[in-house]
Protein backbone atom coordinates (compact mmCIF):
# COMPACT_ATOMS: atom_id res chain seq x y z
CA UNK A 1 0.00 0.00 0.00
CA UNK A 2 1.05 3.08 -0.99
CA UNK A 3 1.48 6.26 1.27
CA UNK A 4 -1.16 7.77 -0.80
CA UNK A 5 -3.44 4.76 -0.56
CA UNK A 6 -3.15 4.43 3.12
CA UNK A 7 -5.95 4.81 5.49
CA UNK A 8 -6.91 8.33 7.09
CA UNK A 9 -4.91 8.48 10.39
CA UNK A 10 -8.36 9.07 12.43
CA UNK A 11 -9.91 5.76 11.12
CA UNK A 12 -6.83 3.73 12.34
CA UNK A 13 -6.34 5.70 15.32
CA UNK A 14 -10.13 5.37 16.05
CA UNK A 15 -9.79 1.52 15.36
CA UNK A 16 -7.64 1.56 17.94
CA UNK A 17 -9.65 3.63 20.57
CA UNK A 18 -12.47 1.41 20.01
CA UNK A 19 -10.26 -1.73 20.47
CA UNK A 20 -8.86 -0.38 23.57
CA UNK A 21 -12.61 0.31 24.55
CA UNK A 22 -12.63 3.85 25.14
CA UNK A 23 -16.47 4.88 24.92
CA UNK A 24 -15.51 8.29 24.64
CA UNK A 25 -13.71 6.93 21.02
CA UNK A 26 -17.51 5.54 20.32
CA UNK A 27 -19.30 8.83 21.60
CA UNK A 28 -16.56 11.14 18.71
CA UNK A 29 -17.76 8.24 16.24
CA UNK A 30 -21.26 8.58 16.85
CA UNK A 31 -21.06 12.42 16.64
CA UNK A 32 -19.27 12.09 13.16
CA UNK A 33 -21.54 9.29 11.70
CA UNK A 34 -24.92 8.79 13.27
CA UNK A 35 -26.92 11.26 10.65
CA UNK A 36 -24.85 9.27 8.00
CA UNK A 37 -26.22 6.20 9.16
CA UNK A 38 -29.73 6.86 10.38
CA UNK A 39 -30.09 8.45 6.72
CA UNK A 40 -29.20 5.72 5.10
CA UNK A 41 -31.41 2.95 7.29
CA UNK A 42 -34.38 5.38 6.62
CA UNK A 43 -33.64 5.47 3.09
CA UNK A 44 -33.64 1.76 3.34
CA UNK A 45 -36.55 1.13 5.61
CA UNK A 46 -39.06 4.55 4.66
CA UNK A 47 -39.02 4.27 8.84
CA UNK A 48 -37.72 6.43 11.40
CA UNK A 49 -38.09 3.68 14.16
CA UNK A 50 -36.75 1.31 12.61
CA UNK A 51 -34.12 3.41 10.96
CA UNK A 52 -33.22 4.15 14.56
CA UNK A 53 -33.11 0.14 15.64
CA UNK A 54 -30.81 -0.01 12.55
CA UNK A 55 -28.74 3.18 14.51
CA UNK A 56 -28.46 1.25 17.46
CA UNK A 57 -27.17 -1.74 15.99
CA UNK A 58 -24.91 -0.55 13.98
CA UNK A 59 -23.00 1.23 16.62
CA UNK A 60 -23.41 -1.78 19.21
CA UNK A 61 -21.42 -4.15 16.31
CA UNK A 62 -18.35 -1.20 15.91
CA UNK A 63 -18.22 -1.41 19.62
CA UNK A 64 -18.54 -5.02 19.88
CA UNK A 65 -16.07 -5.57 16.69
CA UNK A 66 -13.78 -3.18 16.21
CA UNK A 67 -11.68 -5.58 14.86
CA UNK A 68 -14.32 -6.06 11.75
CA UNK A 69 -12.85 -3.15 10.66
CA UNK A 70 -9.84 -2.77 8.52
CA UNK A 71 -7.98 0.33 7.48
CA UNK A 72 -6.95 -1.41 4.16
CA UNK A 73 -10.15 -2.05 2.55
CA UNK A 74 -11.05 1.46 2.94
CA UNK A 75 -12.22 4.64 4.84
CA UNK A 76 -13.70 3.72 8.20
CA UNK A 77 -16.60 6.05 6.75
CA UNK A 78 -17.71 3.41 3.91
CA UNK A 79 -17.11 0.30 6.32
CA UNK A 80 -19.79 2.40 8.69
CA UNK A 81 -21.95 2.57 5.25
CA UNK A 82 -22.01 -0.87 4.31
CA UNK A 83 -22.93 -2.30 7.45
CA UNK A 84 -25.62 0.02 7.69
CA UNK A 85 -26.76 -0.73 4.38
CA UNK A 86 -26.12 -4.70 5.49
CA UNK A 87 -28.15 -4.83 8.64
CA UNK A 88 -31.22 -2.07 7.22
CA UNK A 89 -31.68 -4.24 4.09
CA UNK A 90 -31.68 -7.41 6.21
CA UNK A 91 -34.47 -5.87 8.38
CA UNK A 92 -36.30 -4.61 5.30
CA UNK A 93 -36.43 -8.39 4.18
CA UNK A 94 -37.42 -9.49 8.12
CA UNK A 95 -40.07 -6.81 8.06
CA UNK A 96 -41.89 -7.95 4.78
CA UNK A 97 -41.40 -11.44 4.82
CA UNK A 98 -43.02 -11.45 8.19
CA UNK A 99 -45.83 -9.66 6.15
CA UNK A 100 -45.71 -11.15 3.77
CA UNK A 101 -46.23 -14.32 5.66
CA UNK A 102 -49.19 -13.03 7.52
CA UNK A 103 -50.86 -11.29 4.65
CA UNK A 104 -50.06 -13.95 2.05
CA UNK A 105 -50.67 -11.17 -0.64
CA UNK A 106 -47.79 -10.04 -2.56
CA UNK A 107 -44.50 -12.59 -3.76
CA UNK A 108 -40.83 -12.97 -2.55
CA UNK A 109 -39.99 -11.64 -6.73
CA UNK A 110 -41.96 -8.23 -5.36
CA UNK A 111 -40.24 -8.12 -2.18
CA UNK A 112 -36.89 -8.51 -4.06
CA UNK A 113 -37.82 -5.64 -6.02
CA UNK A 114 -38.22 -3.20 -3.37
CA UNK A 115 -35.32 -4.42 -1.32
CA UNK A 116 -33.17 -4.04 -4.42
CA UNK A 117 -34.99 -0.32 -5.14
CA UNK A 118 -34.27 0.77 -1.60
CA UNK A 119 -30.65 -0.81 -1.65
CA UNK A 120 -29.87 1.38 -5.27
CA UNK A 121 -31.55 4.99 -3.51
CA UNK A 122 -29.57 4.33 -0.14
CA UNK A 123 -26.84 4.00 -2.32
CA UNK A 124 -27.00 6.91 -4.72
CA UNK A 125 -28.07 9.02 -1.31
CA UNK A 126 -24.67 7.80 -0.09
CA UNK A 127 -22.81 8.56 -3.32
CA UNK A 128 -23.71 11.77 -3.46
CA UNK A 129 -22.94 12.98 0.25
CA UNK A 130 -20.00 11.19 -0.69
CA UNK A 131 -18.78 12.86 -3.71
CA UNK A 132 -16.44 15.56 -3.54
CA UNK A 133 -18.55 19.46 -3.55
CA UNK A 134 -18.16 20.92 -6.81
CA UNK A 135 -19.63 17.60 -8.68
CA UNK A 136 -22.14 17.64 -6.49
CA UNK A 137 -22.67 21.33 -6.58
CA UNK A 138 -22.95 20.50 -10.29
CA UNK A 139 -25.23 17.77 -10.53
CA UNK A 140 -27.28 20.07 -8.02
CA UNK A 141 -27.62 22.48 -10.12
CA UNK A 142 -28.77 20.40 -13.26
CA UNK A 143 -31.06 17.82 -11.41
CA UNK A 144 -32.61 20.05 -8.93
CA UNK A 145 -32.68 23.56 -10.72
CA UNK A 146 -32.45 22.65 -14.56
CA UNK A 147 -29.47 23.90 -15.27
CA UNK A 148 -27.65 22.67 -18.23
CA UNK A 149 -24.31 22.44 -18.61
CA UNK A 150 -23.88 26.56 -20.14
CA UNK A 151 -25.73 27.75 -16.92
CA UNK A 152 -24.28 25.31 -15.11
CA UNK A 153 -20.98 26.80 -15.96
CA UNK A 154 -22.10 30.23 -15.65
CA UNK A 155 -23.50 29.58 -12.18
CA UNK A 156 -20.34 27.96 -10.82
CA UNK A 157 -18.01 30.06 -12.39
CA UNK A 158 -16.31 27.91 -14.82
CA UNK A 159 -15.77 26.40 -18.52
CA UNK A 160 -18.51 25.01 -19.86
CA UNK A 161 -15.67 21.94 -20.79
CA UNK A 162 -15.26 22.05 -16.76
CA UNK A 163 -19.05 21.95 -16.42
CA UNK A 164 -19.53 19.19 -18.94
CA UNK A 165 -16.95 17.21 -16.83
CA UNK A 166 -17.96 17.54 -13.55
CA UNK A 167 -21.28 16.55 -14.57
CA UNK A 168 -20.11 13.75 -16.65
CA UNK A 169 -17.87 11.88 -13.71
CA UNK A 170 -20.76 12.67 -10.93
CA UNK A 171 -23.33 10.72 -13.39
CA UNK A 172 -20.76 8.22 -14.06
CA UNK A 173 -20.18 8.19 -9.99
CA UNK A 174 -24.37 7.55 -10.06
CA UNK A 175 -24.28 5.38 -12.33
CA UNK A 176 -22.35 2.73 -10.29
CA UNK A 177 -25.10 2.44 -7.52
CA UNK A 178 -27.40 0.30 -9.37
CA UNK A 179 -24.73 -1.54 -10.71
CA UNK A 180 -23.45 -2.42 -7.23
CA UNK A 181 -26.85 -1.38 -5.40
CA UNK A 182 -27.84 -5.34 -4.80
CA UNK A 183 -24.31 -6.56 -4.45
CA UNK A 184 -23.94 -4.47 -1.71
CA UNK A 185 -26.78 -6.22 0.53
CA UNK A 186 -24.69 -9.74 1.52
Amino acid sequence: MTKKDAPPRWDRKMQQRLARGEAAALGELYDRFASLVHGLAHRVLGDDRAADGVTREVFAHVWENPEAYDPKQGPLRSWVATLTHRLAVQRLRATETAALAQDGSGSTEELERKVRRASVAARADYIVTSMPTPLRAALELAYFQRRDYRQTAADLGVTEDEARRRLRLGLQLLSTAHDTGSGGAR
